[in-house]
């Protein structure tokens, strides 16, 4: 038997991946959406969300799609309400808040999920069983895209507490910290801060490993032509490759997949991210790993800044 989630926050994520995945899912049926600007054809509308919790009590789980800074507020109404809480990433603004919300969750009963869809890319899990039993040189990251391509008009990005580059940087120590066996901290950052903005757009980052392997990344928002989003390892049995943000996977040279038929980086992540938000609340589960966040956080806090010019649409 299929649940009620309602939709909180109806911008182009939850459009492009969470209706269609929600619509998709025996687990899940789309009951309510939340938001003062967008809705969703043939689905109920609320504008607030006490009116959804108090009216609609019959909805389970709420399902957060707005910016960071917003999120706490919404994230602690629906567990004061005991209602499952599915938290888009990042999981909120702050670690302390996300501490918080999972400390709600445990005393009223239910589920609370911090979500990282890169996770759930197709070849990640195998690049996971890979590197377990290797021995790790190096670990690389270069992530850069455009900004104007994937979030358009999107000036929450550039505030405090967008995250700025770290938005889609984020997703690429999601997947670092799924795959590595051991784990690394951060001894040192570069951030790029354009002069008419509050967040960076551009980091470079370095990090410690127990045993000694190089590990860096590099994010930057102002990439032209093709898009990059690639990891790579070199190991003590060879050099492996992750790109199209884990849709992909070459080890020493040798594809393990092959292209998604569309095309699509992020087919079937937010289906897997829903089923798995099935399971935990079928289980009374809790998933609010936030390791990728404290590595971001972490370069902010340690970071060098540097400011650069301005950027504009």
């Amino acid at each position: 038997m299929s649940r009620k989630v309602a939709l909180v926050g109806i911008g182009k994520i939850a459009r492009d991946q969470h209706v269609p995945s929600i619509a998709a899912s025996p687990d899940w049926e789309l009951a309510a959406t939340v938001s003062r600007h967008g809705s969703i054809d043939g689905v109920e509308a609320f504008a607030d969300l006490d009116a959804l919790l108090e009216t609609r009590p019959d909805i389970e789980v709420v399902s957060l799609c707005l910016p960071p800074v917003p999120r706490y507020a919404y994230a602690a109404a629906a567990l004061k309400a005991s209602r499952h809480v599915m938290l888009e990433k990042p999981p909120g603004a702050t670690l302390s808040e996300c501490h918080a919300l999972e400390a709600m969750a445990r005393d009223a009963g239910v589920s609370i999920f911090a979500t990282w869809h890169s996770r759930e890319a197709a070849q990640v899990d195998m690049a996971r069983t890979w590197l377990k039993d290797k021995r790790l040189h190096a670990l690389s990251v270069n992530w850069k895209e455009d900004v104007r391509r994937w979030h358009p008009g999107q000036d929450w990005i550039w505030q405090a507490g967008g995250l700025g580059v770290f938005d889609p940087g984020i997703n690429a120590l999601s997947i670092v910290t799924r795959i590595l066996p051991d784990p690394i901290h951060l001894t040192a950052a570069t951030l790029e801060f354009p002069e008419n903005r509050e967040t960076p757009i551009a980091a470079s980052l370095t990090f410690a490993h127990p045993h000694g392997a190089g590990i860096s990344a590099v994010f930057d928002w102002r990439q032209d032509g093709d898009q990059i989003w690639t990891i790579e390892a070199v190991t003590d049995a060879g050099t492996l490759v992750l790109t199209d943000g884990g849709a992909k996977l070459a080890i020493n040279g040798e594809a393990r997949t092959e292209t998604d038929a569309d095309g699509n980086p992020l087919q079937g992540e937010y289906p897997r991210l829903y089923a798995k938000m099935a399971d935990l609340v079928r289980e009374g589960g809790i998933d609010m790993d936030l390791s990728p966040m404290t590595h971001v956080a972490d370069a902010f806090l340690l970071g060098r800044r540097v400011a650069v010019e301005s950027f504009n649409e």
